[in-house]
């Protein structure tokens, strides 16, 4: 190397190793996010979310089922019962109209 810098070459100074930042010398947001209580409070939290999706998820399953249950049995069934309430109605206003007795009076 001695060559090189006396025929006009550049000789660069050697390289000192990088230094590492000791433990002692964090900085005190490294501190906090490596803190035992920050992990515990991520960990809960993802938890937390877990639960609530596979809850939520479990909740839409039962919420559709429950809604096409009512809407295959129940809803005919109000139907029906309706359509007869007003065939009964029917009957009576007919029965009233020709002068018949209304049903449940009593004879003469």
């Amino acid at each position: 190397m001695a060559s090189q810098a006396a025929r006009g070459g550049v000789s660069l100074p050697e390289r000192r190793p990088a230094k590492r930042q000791q433990p002692d010398s964090d900085t005190i947001l490294a501190k906090l996010t490596n803190s035992e209580i920050v992990s515990k409070g991520k960990r809960a939290a993802c938890d937390t979310a877990y639960v609530t999706k596979r809850l939520l998820r479990s909740t839409g399953k039962a919420a559709w089922i429950a809604g096409t249950t009512f809407l295959i049995l129940v809803v005919p069934l109000i139907i029906e019962m309706d359509r007869d309430q007003q065939l009964t109605e029917l009957e009576l206003q007919q029965q009233s109209l020709l002068g018949a007795p209304p049903i449940g009076a009593p004879q003469k």
